[in-house]
């Protein structure tokens, strides 16, 4: 019992980390109007391990703290990415069973993402777009990042989630 604990802990951290280190790579395009944040690719993860919850949530709270972001974006841009999450986790059998599925597992951060993040802009930065110009913006970023990059990511790792340790 006492392993599987240290496991989680363990897949949550590396999570965090790389979600961290990927957001950190990509900075210039990770916050703003027009964002593409390379690290929400990592978002498809709640379909194989649900410590991926709170590895990115971890992960995105740090990455937002890292860049200066406003409390507000701390706050709110985590809740995001634990609604995505935790949504793409209950998604995770269909990604999973269905072939050519995964895509399905992306849309809950898309959608979370795409309606939460404008918000938060609207109200920390000084901008003359309308939240819905940047709902847009937002939704394709997250569409190139969660859909695209995630269903690929998520591809490759279901091919290997069992040398991985992530059993389903």
């Amino acid at each position: 019992m006492k392993n599987k604990s240290v496991l989680f802990i363990t897949h949550g951290a590396v999570i965090a980390g790389i979600y961290v280190a990927l957001t950190l790579i990509g900075a210039p395009l990770a916050s703003g109007v027009w964002q593409l944040r390379i690290s929400e690719m990592l978002t498809i993860l709640p379909v194989l391990t649900s410590a991926a919850i709170p590895g990115l949530t971890v992960g995105c709270i740090l990455s937002n703290l890292i860049m200066g972001a406003s409390v507000i974006d701390v706050v709110f841009g985590s809740l995001a990415m634990l609604i995505g999450a935790v949504f793409t986790y209950l998604l995770r059998k269909i990604a999973l069973e269905k072939k050519h599925m995964g895509f399905i597992a992306s849309i809950p951060p898309i959608l979370a993402n795409t309606i939460i993040i404008p918000i938060v802009l609207y109200f920390t930065i000084n901008t003359e777009f309308s939240i819905y110009f940047m709902m847009l913006t937002v939704a394709v970023g997250e569409i190139a990042a969660c859909g695209v990059l995630g269903t690929l990511l998520l591809g490759i790792l279901k091919k290997y989630r069992h040398r991985l340790g992530i059993n389903v």
